[in-house]
């Protein structure tokens, strides 16, 4: 097998297809073998896993994934892609290409179809353009999902697991935090990728809880409280959710809450904690308008 982890093989694929890397979804290919090799390992694929990969591109990750796993499902949304990798894959009898936006598609009916409803592996090397919503999309699927590895901006490996108080702190390293651990694997310079990205990329593994990290009453009134608390960073928690009419909140009951929770009333959300947001919730849902 000639695999594509190098740049030779890489393009003489995309010439042989009259092919390049296209920027509206955010395509670059993975020509380090190191890093593929570091992926896979840090995924901890066998043979007895499913795995679902997202945006396989030309095949150079997947192939990889193939040798190690029993089964992998690849989701491809350029159909101009579905040719090449028929040819790139060829030897492997256990890839189902499907040829999707993987934000459309039903993520616990591929893992019912392709493995019987039992906990799957993903791997990705995801285009940064639409990472955060993909992430999402897969933890609030409902899917049975037991971790997902995957490549992204470096920018975006920091949000994922940074503190309360951290310039890096935010919603996505809420939300990640309540339904996984988050583990930095590797840097990957721009030079491992043709064509090379504006900025660094990092490794990360996400290792999905059984339960989610805190009780909360109510997930989705939480997760507006949090999305409201950052849309605006420098302002503080009692104007930026008083302003938010979905939650139903006055500037006075989101101060009492905070000082009821030993908070200063004049906190921002960078210094909260998700189990304090969790806390915020429940006191604010009793006096606020519930999400539906």
């Amino acid at each position: 097998m000639a695999y594509l982890g190098n740049a030779a093989r890489t393009k003489e694929v995309l010439a042989k297809y009259n092919m390049s890397a296209k920027k509206k979804f955010g395509q670059n290919f993975l020509i380090d073998s190191n890093v593929l090799e570091g992926i896979v390992e840090a995924a901890g694929v066998t043979d007895k896993d499913c795995v679902l990969e997202i945006g396989p591109g030309i095949g150079s990750l997947t192939q990889y994934l193939a040798e190690a796993a029993g089964k992998v499902v690849a989701v491809e949304i350029d159909k101009t892609l579905i040719p090449v990798l028929s040819d790139t894959l060829s030897e492997y009898n256990n890839v189902t290409v499907i040829n999707e936006d993987v934000l459309k598609v039903d993520i616990e009916e591929i893992v019912n179809k392709n493995n019987e409803g039992k906990p799957i592996k993903v791997v990705a090397n995801l285009p940064y353009y639409i990472t955060t919503p993909i992430i999402m999309k897969l933890f609030e699927s409902g899917a049975p999902i037991e971790s997902v590895t995957v490549m992204v901006q470096k920018e975006v490996a920091d949000r994922m697991s940074a503190p309360p108080g951290n310039k890096d702190y935010g919603s996505l390293s809420l939300a990640v935090g309540f339904y996984a651990d988050a583990r930095a694997v590797m840097d990957v310079p721009p030079s491992s990728f043709i064509p090379q990205p504006g900025v660094g990329s990092a490794v990360v593994k996400l290792s999905r809880f059984l339960e989610p990290s805190v009780k909360v009453k109510d997930e989705k009134y939480m997760f507006e409280i949090i999305r409201t608390s950052f849309n605006q960073r420098r302002k503080t928690l009692s104007n930026s959710l008083s302003n938010n009419p979905s939650l139903g909140v006055s500037r006075q009951e989101v101060q009492d809450a905070l000082l009821k929770m030993g908070i200063d009333e004049k906190a921002r959300g960078e210094i909260l904690s998700l189990e304090q947001f969790a806390e915020l919730s429940d006191i604010l849902q009793s006096r606020g308008a519930m999400l539906n």
